[in-house]
């Protein structure tokens, strides 16, 4: 199957990287001066790039009517979340309206047209009224007309100087024109619309008691009301409004009461607006960052492929996967996954501030962007597809939530220092398909938003939830099910309902550490060379003390102090002398220098030594073992001395001295080497935490039957 990349070709601005992000930011006034870019300002482009949803269906359909003098609602107004399509919205009203062209050359509106009614759509005057292009106390010209207020630039796009003369004194006056005034001025000018976009902007600025050249608060609100009343007595001229939704756009107290006046006024009047649904999201933003799909064949195997899997998959993954329509969300989404839709529409919308469908077409424009450089080969592009690493990717997704993220991010989810990153580096299996990153970013996208939503709901995702947004067409879930287990235990920002291996168990993201994280920067507080060194001699004379087969035991213990006497030693090489099979030099160099001196002095009798040395191969898990140990208890002091490390979680028990008789690895016991037979000089055994080894060499002994121990390869030390 092809990649996404292969099929579904993002528009050139996306390809480059090179879109303006103020270009996903539609200004309606731009529009109406001719200084938007093409995208808004052709008729044509706009509505190639535009998906008509139903809800913009609905409110075109009445508009046009509504010029035409069929019906229609005179008053329409748009309510909805920040981001939600307002002003795109009043655009496709201002090109019907306004075109230059032919009907057939705009995509989609000769079928309104035909839905309408209608032969034709009129076309009509239009005046955008916008309240953050002007102050209220601050005229503005046009040549050189001087207007003062809302109502005076109304009747000037509308008409002019003539327009203008009707209204001349209500603009000189600061006061509220009539509905009979503006009844009078749009039905000189009918067929006409009026598009009111940021009113509680311009509305807020009055201050109480107060009246500025623009008029005062109430004036303004009177004329809005009258504006209504105007509207619904001209049958070919209609009024669109929009207002925001929540009161954190309102802004201010101030803008909060403009926003509540507003309702009242506009509250007579059926709202027509529909919300963008996920599935209309999904065209909206295919048709904005990507050329039409032509390979419609391919398309449809890779969606085919994932709708096959997850039904093979069958309660590992949620259920609405397993219904026949999931396939119809692959198609519609495509090349995008759906789930990234609904995390993004369902969870960070929740967000005072999320732009809806223009955040999304931001965020989705880089994360694009940036696969695209990266030469991503996923079949869809998912939320473990994210590209956390990338400076504006992470940027975009973390401006609104709350200060910390980055080292969330950085430390544990995506990036080169991450360690998810590590994770992989060390697990080849999980590194081929990037199962610790692509779980770690799918868990990001679905939990971050929890941080600082207000929304109640049980938070953090579900593991079938989880696979969900990792799992491509052609993989089975065992591996993300692995690295979920594995990050769970090992980030420090991740947390979880319960145990990781239940189903149900929830999990999420948060910017305060974890446990793991408290005991990751206790155990950094100790040295290698000093604390951890120090409490594995401990632990090692411990385990060696009760033992009578020797009678000294040499633990770490130079050279020169170990004494040069009949009696049968045990010399247990230090952590730094860990032996490796494939290249024992460094320990037989370490047993030469026992073997050879004792201080300034030849050694005599070196065959009373036997040499323990450390695995090399388990080394680093004694240390990191032992670290664990000293911070667990470090709040648990004992008698000035540093404890023992208590068995718990990965760390390394000391064996009991019965371990080393009874241990299957250790072919007999020494006590039976003790009781009468010789044991060969220079004998090496490895120390593996709860047991002994004899190293393995090319000659077999003969301490007695059934012992596999051997003479160090190379290392003739027979007397």
């Amino acid at each position: 199957m092809k990649p996404w990349r292969e099929i579904a070709i993002p528009h050139a601005d996306v390809l480059k990287g090179t879109f303006q992000q103020a270009e996903f930011a539609a200004d309606i006034s731009a529009v109406r001066t001719g200084k938007a870019p093409a995208i808004y300002q052709d008729a044509a482009m706009f509505f190639d790039r535009t998906y008509i949803t139903e809800g913009m269906r609905l409110l075109l359909t009445q508009v046009m009517q509504r010029l035409a003098g069929k019906g229609g609602e005179p008053v329409i107004q748009l309510q909805t979340a920040f981001g939600g399509g307002k002003t795109h919205t009043m655009l496709a009203v201002w090109h019907v309206a306004m075109r230059q062209g032919t009907l057939s050359d705009l995509a989609g509106i000769p079928t309104l047209v035909d839905r309408a009614g209608l032969m034709d759509a009129p076309r009509a005057r239009v005046a955008v009224i916008d309240g953050t292009a002007h102050a209220p106390g601050q005229p503005w010209k046009v040549g050189r007309t001087v207007i003062k207020t809302l109502w005076g630039e109304l009747a000037w796009q509308l008409g002019g100087e003539e327009g203008l003369a009707v209204l001349r004194e209500a603009d000189a006056s600061g006061t509220s024109p009539g509905k009979e005034l503006l009844r009078r001025l749009l039905e000189a000018h009918a067929p006409c619309a009026v598009l009111m976009d940021e009113l509680v902007a311009y509305i807020r600025q009055f201050p109480d008691g107060q009246a500025l050249s623009g008029g005062s608060y109430d004036s303004n609100l009177s004329f809005v009301q009258a504006l209504t009343e105007a509207a619904k007595l001209v049958p070919n001229a209609v009024l669109l409004a929009s207002l925001p939704e929540s009161d954190v756009e309102a802004g201010s107290n101030r803008g909060v009461g403009a926003l509540r006046a507003l309702e009242k006024t506009f509250g007579r009047v059926q709202a027509l607006w529909k919300p963008v649904a996920a599935e209309e999201a999904f065209e909206i933003v295919r048709r904005r960052l990507f050329e039409p799909i032509r390979d419609l064949k391919e398309r449809d195997a890779v969606c085919r492929a994932f709708a096959d899997a997850y039904v093979a998959e069958g309660s590992n993954l949620p259920g609405e996967t397993q219904e026949g329509r999931y396939y119809d969300r692959l198609l519609q989404a495509y090349p995008i996954h759906p789930e990234l839709f609904d995390r993004l529409y369902e969870d960070w919308s929740t967000i005072d501030g999320f732009q809806r469908t223009r955040g999304v077409l931001k965020l989705m424009a880089k994360v694009i962007s940036r696969l695209w450089k990266a030469n991503n080969q996923d079949l869809m592009i998912m939320p473990g597809s994210l590209p956390l690493s990338d400076t504006d990717v992470r940027n975009e997704m973390t401006y609104l939530l709350p200060p910390g993220w980055d080292p969330v991010i950085e430390g544990d989810i995506d990036g080169e220092r991450a360690e998810t990153t590590d994770l992989e580096a060390r697990e080849a299996r999980l590194g081929q398909v990037n199962a610790a990153r692509r779980v770690a970013r799918t868990l990001f996208l679905g939990t971050a938003p929890s941080s600082v939503s207000t929304r109640p709901g049980i938070r953090g995702l579900d593991r079938a939830r989880v696979l969900l947004g990792c799992l491509q067409a052609g993989q089975t879930t065992a591996i993300y099910v692995d690295a979920l287990g594995r990050v769970v235990d090992r980030l420090c920002y991740l947390n979880s309902t319960g145990d990781k291996s239940a189903e149900n168990t929830r999990f999420w993201f948060d910017t305060r550490a974890n446990l793991r994280r408290e005991m990751e920067d206790r155990k950094r507080r100790f040295d290698d060379q000093t604390d951890v060194r120090r409490n594995i001699e401990e632990i090692v004379k411990k385990t060696f003390q009760k033992m009578a087969l020797f009678d000294g035991v040499h633990v770490f213990t130079p050279p020169a102090d170990v004494p040069d006497d009949a009696a049968m030693r045990l010399v247990v090489l230090p952590p730094t002398r860990g032996f490796i099979k494939l290249m024992p030099r460094d320990v037989e160099d370490a047993i030469h220098d026992y073997l050879r001196s004792h201080g300034n002095q030849p050694r005599h009798r070196p065959n009373r030594l036997l040499f323990v040395a450390p695995d090399h191969t388990v080394l680093s898990r004694l240390r990191d073992a032992t670290r664990t140990a000293l911070a667990r208890s470090a709040t648990r002091p004992t008698n000035g001395s540093l404890p023992a490390p208590r068995p718990s979680g990965p760390s390394i028990p000391p064996p009991a001295p019965s371990s080393f008789t009874s241990s299957p690895r250790f072919p007999a016991s020494l006590a039976k080497v003790n009781a009468g037979r010789r044991l060969r000089p220079g004998r090496l055994f490895l120390f593996r935490g709860p047991d002994l080894q004899l190293a393995n060499g090319p000659n077999e002994c003969s301490h007695f039957a059934g012992c596999t121990c051997a003479r160090m390869a190379g290392l003739d030390i027979m007397p």
